[in-house]
């Protein structure tokens, strides 16, 4: 089996060095770059199944870098750890909207590190989901190939705002509260403030556009999925 290839994309060096060799240690393939002009070329060129990413990088900065490589077919769906010195609110929120996977600020440790890799990768394996299909007001959620689409149009989601969709859409007219969604989108593991949810409640509704209402908020509790015609459901297996 091939390993996992994680690609750090950090411009000081001694901690691009530290994170190289413990990665190997733990089995990884690894690739390093120190600005993000070599980073998002290595990124295309290497298909890295990870990335970690700094948020000051000189030549081009890591949240323009976490913004291509969304935009790109080809790293969209590649898993995205910011690392950060600065702790401020809005740069992590920042982050998650921009579709980045999880959120580390420094300093920290590199064994609760790994452990969020490890974390990532079991999510991206999607250990337990059903192959099934839902379909429900239009939205169609296709769980064995992670893919959502609107009238047989497809949705270009974030893993985070697939999951999002998902929690939701499995279970309508209950509501879930920030923490719950928190934890269905980006994983039990993360630390993160609840917030972000909001972020990425925002950024599904403006890609369901005229579909949007169909996430309702309920005002002081969280989100639900309206359902306003129970029988209009349809769940199949997937061939």
């Amino acid at each position: 089996m091939a390993k996992t290839k994680i690609l750090v994309i950090e411009d000081d060096r001694s901690l691009s060095e530290v994170l190289t060799y413990n990665l190997k240690q733990a089995g990884y393939d690894v690739l390093a770059a120190s600005d993000g002009q070599d980073g998002l070329l290595q990124a295309q060129l290497k298909s890295p199944d990870i990335i970690l990413l700094d948020l000051m990088l000189p030549v081009v900065d890591g949240l323009d870098v976490c913004r291509r490589l969304r935009a790109d077919a080809a790293t969209r769906e590649t898993l995205i750890v910011m690392l950060t010195a600065k702790a401020e609110e809005s740069d992590e929120l920042i982050g998650f909207s921009l579709g980045a996977d999880d959120y580390v600020t420094k300093p920290f440790s590199v064994k609760v590190l790994l452990e969020r890799i490890k974390a990532l990768r079991r999510r991206r394996m999607g250990d337990g989901i059903p192959d099934e299909i839902t379909k429900r007001q239009g939205v169609t959620v296709n769980r064995r190939r992670h893919q959502a689409s609107i009238d047989d149009q497809p949705l270009p989601l974030t893993r985070s705002e697939f999951r999002l969709l998902d929690t939701l859409i499995r279970q309508p007219g209950r509501v879930f509260d920030r923490t719950e969604l928190i934890d269905a989108a980006l994983g039990e593991d993360t630390m993160v403030m609840e917030r972000t949810i909001d972020v990425h409640i925002r950024a599904l509704r403006r890609k369901l556009g005229n579909y949007a209402d169909v996430i309702e908020t309920v005002r002081g509790v969280g989100y639900r999925f309206r359902d306003h015609d129970p029988a209009n459901v349809v769940s199949e297996d997937v061939e």
